[in-house]
């Protein structure tokens, strides 16, 4: 079924997780809404990645929270109760968003190719992107955009925060340069080892920044910069826990510098446009890594996915195990910084 989308007049967006990629998915609804600025676009999204785009112009949000299981599908039907929309982007190869989208009455269903549209994605929709052999998730993502006649797929981002969270900020940073260390991943072993962070935070310490402890507030967020405190031969601020979503963005937009793993915060940063140092193991940087600052990642992936496949090794393929991690060196990691530093 071919469509046309010369005069659509609404659209939803299906994209319910997580940070990192609804980040991506930002840069791509924005450039929708550049090419139709009258479209009335609405997206299902996560609780939680809620808090950090709630105040996005011009769209509108529907809360998925899974946590409460099926009655969240019921949930959702409720509130789409009645409205059809013109176009479905279906962008999350997941079962519970395959089901979810059966809560969404789209005449056009846009999902993934043939072979990423997984988990009975290509059940629920009746037209797809273009097939893309090697794309970073936010490529990925703008073929989307390009499915729908977007022209200009050059990702850029507008997430505004409230004032109140910017000046929290600014306060906070002041007018020092702040390397700003977000350690923890949602898994504990995408995690880099805590005095090795130590190392880098000593070395920026005597370059002259101020270094940031940042993150949320679960238990192992909190251990792992305390640990981090511990093996530091100097004072850290540690911001782990105390800031919200939003007040987390306006801190990454005032850092000079981030430094993370595989996760949420370190997309946030690129956002705001503020250079980060990315640490990979576990999936390919080509594909998740931070997406204007590929070139400062330290990765071992392409080193131990070698040695778990034999042959062509498919484009997304995860590496497994428990301490890949600690194949990352303190003087890679600090050369990465030397670079960046030296670059901007």
């Amino acid at each position: 079924m071919k469509a046309d989308f010369s005069s659509i007049g609404s659209l939803c967006l299906l994209r319910l997780s997580a940070i990192g990629d609804v980040c991506h998915a930002v840069a791509m609804v924005q450039a929708i809404q550049k090419q139709y600025p009258n479209l009335n676009i609405t997206w299902v999204i996560g609780k939680v990645e809620y808090q950090l785009l709630k105040h996005l112009p011009g769209i509108q949000f529907v809360i998925f929270d899974k946590s409460k299981g099926w009655r969240s599908y019921v949930q959702l039907r409720r509130d789409l109760q009645g409205q059809h929309f013109d176009v479905l982007l279906h962008m999350q190869v997941a079962l519970r968003a395959t089901i979810a989208s059966l809560m969404i009455n789209a005449r056009v269903r846009v999902g993934f190719d043939k072979a990423r549209a997984k988990e009975g994605q290509w059940l629920v929709t009746n037209n797809a992107v273009e097939p893309l052999a090697t794309p970073h998730v936010l490529d990925g993502f703008m073929g989307f955009a390009k499915a729908i006649g977007v022209e200009d797929l050059t990702p850029s981002w507008n997430i505004p925060v409230p004032q109140a969270d910017t000046d929290f900020a600014k306060q906070l940073v002041g007018d020092d340069k702040v390397l700003v260390i977000c350690a923890a991943a949602s898994k504990a072993e995408r995690n880099w080892l805590p005095e090795r962070y130590a190392a880098v935070a000593d070395y920026a310490v005597d370059q002259g920044y101020r270094v940031m402890l940042c993150g949320g507030p679960t238990a192992l967020e909190k251990t792992l910069a305390d640990v981090i405190q511990s093996h530091s031969q100097q004072p850290l601020d540690n911001q782990v826990g105390k800031t919200s979503l939003t007040q987390l963005l306006a801190v990454l937009k005032q850092a000079k510098l981030v430094l993370a793993p595989d996760t949420g915060p370190l997309h946030m940063a690129v956002t705001q446009g503020t250079p980060v140092i990315g640490l990979y193991a576990h999936s390919n940087p080509g594909r998740t890594g931070p997406y204007f600052y590929r070139d400062y990642t330290v990765s071992v992936y392409d080193q131990v996915i070698k040695q778990q496949v034999e042959g062509d090794v498919k484009w997304g393929t995860r590496a497994k195990g428990e301490h890949l991690m600690a194949m990352i060196e303190v003087d890679e990691v600090i050369s990465a910084f030397k670079l960046l530093c030296t670059d901007q």
